[in-house]
């Protein structure tokens, strides 16, 4: 076979290969982190999750989350939280925060509160009109953390 015709031959499959991986690579899903909007969609409802938290009447009535409001004020909270989802969702952050369990065994939280924040949670994705698949992604991602935050029934 003429050494033309061989070139010509490798350089087709090459093409396909490469249009192969092309086309598989256009049908792979985005990270979590791009279809959130990157840090900056991460942080509009990390932000407003937040201050919902802070506000809410059932939260406070706990006197350790109440308290634990002072040692982590919300500008820290929204920035470790912020940088725990960049990271969690596929980003290019690093968490670099206390442990879960660390940072919450002394809040004494329960299932009640755990379902609270839950809410707010759903409340500010709705806001900003999170899709139900994203929603559902990250909810199953907090949801690893449960076991080291309700420290009770």
């Amino acid at each position: 076979m003429p050494f033309a015709k061989l070139i010509s031959i490798a350089a087709a499959l090459i093409f396909s290969a490469a249009m192969s991986l092309s086309a598989q690579a256009a049908d792979a899903p985005k990270p979590l982190y791009e279809r959130l909007g990157g840090l900056k969609g991460i942080t509009l409802v990390v932000d407003d999750f937040i201050d919902r938290l802070v506000a809410n009447r059932t939260l406070n009535k706990n006197p350790a989350i109440k308290a634990g409001r002072i040692s982590s004020p919300p500008p820290y909270l929204k920035f470790q939280v912020s940088q725990m989802v960049c990271e969690a969702t596929g980003g290019p952050c690093k968490y670099t925060g206390k442990g879960m369990k660390e940072s919450h065994v002394h809040l004494n939280i329960s299932e009640k509160e755990w379902g609270v924040m839950a809410g707010e949670f759903k409340k500010s994705l709705n806001k900003f009109k999170v899709p139900a698949a994203e929603q559902k992604e990250l909810f199953d991602i907090v949801g690893t953390t449960k076991a080291d935050i309700v420290t009770r029934p």
